[in-house]
């Protein structure tokens, strides 16, 4: 699977009394299916992850997959603290038609998780994944980082494709690119003009076609569907090889310099648009404009993303034409002062 370009990580609507709230989470993705972003992530730590329980999870992840579109790429977060249980949730993702999984490393046994174990860990999942893997280091949030030496033994594994890094550290990240150089290069499938090629894009037409009735049925809503893709879509083939995510909004341009393949961002779950324009920018090669772009979103990004959080993201998406709502408890809602503070922020980066 190629991973390039700019992602979303997505939060998880719910309703006033903290249900999912299943419609919004059709129209946000129906919404990001139309933006130029080349995927979204499901179920990360935008997604309040920690705060579903599986069977809620398991609709999460269907819902997202049949409002998508075919061309965007589908990434399910499925770390669990056993292999069993991640297996299973990346099983449940397989016959979504995801098309890969991202997987943090267990803390609960924090003083058990030596090198050792988390290399046994990671090959467990990776030897049992229906889908690739992708490694999750967020040292904010899981108290076990992933040792760059970890990474570049790992990133020898046939089924793992790459890391997503949301530790901010680009030296860390640079030295993660240049330690998995070594890595076995794999041919992936892209479309003419080198694009990811998706499992619901290589979808039977009539099964493409034949639609689903997901949420519609169980609210009354209105069903969102997209459009089916092509007959025969031309393939062609491109060789990658290990792939680095950068998950720092603030540090975007600086990962894509160090050699980032692209950046997965919670920034991006409400302003696309503007994480978009640094990466085009950068792409042509117009360092100039890129750092202009990127200077644009730090400060937005370090308050709302890193300081108030999954309620600020939240908010920001609400007031960027997503449906954001309340986060649920214990995280608080943002206080009149945060809410204004946020729509200061982003007052120049509507997206």
């Amino acid at each position: 699977m190629l991973l390039e370009g700019v992602f979303a990580a997505v939060t998880t609507p719910f309703d006033s009394d903290e249900r999912l709230y299943l419609r919004k989470i059709e129209a946000n993705i129906a919404h990001y299916s139309r933006s130029l972003l080349a995927g979204m992530l499901i179920l990360g730590s935008n997604g309040e992850a920690p705060m579903l329980d599986d069977g809620e999870s398991r609709l999460v992840l269907r819902t997202a997959a049949e409002a998508a579109a075919p061309e965007k790429v589908l990434i399910a977060g499925v770390g669990r603290e056993s292999v069993k249980a991640t297996v299973e949730l990346a099983e449940a993702a397989a016959e979504l038609r995801y098309d890969a999984v991202l997987v943090r490393p267990p803390s609960y046994f924090k003083g058990q998780m030596t090198p050792a174990a988390m290399l046994h860990y990671f090959r467990s999942v990776a030897d049992r994944s229906p889908l690739p893997v992708l490694l999750y280091n967020v040292p904010v949030f899981v108290p076990c980082e992933i040792p760059v030496e970890i990474v570049a033994e790992l990133a020898h594994h046939p089924n793992i494709a790459g890391i997503k890094d949301s530790s901010g550290d680009v030296e860390r990240l640079g030295a993660t690119v240049e330690a998995t150089q070594a890595a076995p290069r794999r041919s992936v499938p892209v479309t003419q003009v080198f694009e990811a090629v998706t499992a619901r894009m290589r979808l039977p037409r009539t099964e493409a076609e034949g639609g689903f009735v997901p949420v519609g049925e169980l609210g009354g809503g209105v069903v969102l569907t997209a459009a089916a893709p092509a007959a025969t879509a031309k393939t062609r083939s491109k060789e990658v090889g290990f792939q680095v995510l950068s998950g720092s909004g603030g540090a975007m341009l600086a990962s894509l310099e160090a050699g980032a393949s692209g950046v997965l961002l919670g920034f991006a779950a409400f302003a696309p648009q503007a994480c978009q324009e640094v990466y085009l920018a950068w792409k042509d090669h117009d360092t100039v404009l890129a750092r202009e772009k990127q200077e644009r979103i730090v400060q937005a990004n370090r308050r709302i993303v890193g300081e108030l959080g999954v309620p600020g993201v939240k908010y920001a998406c609400d007031f960027n034409g997503y449906y954001g709502g309340r986060a649920r408890a214990p995280l608080l809602a943002l206080t009149a002062g945060e809410k204004a503070e946020v729509e200061s922020l982003l007052a120049g980066i509507r997206s």
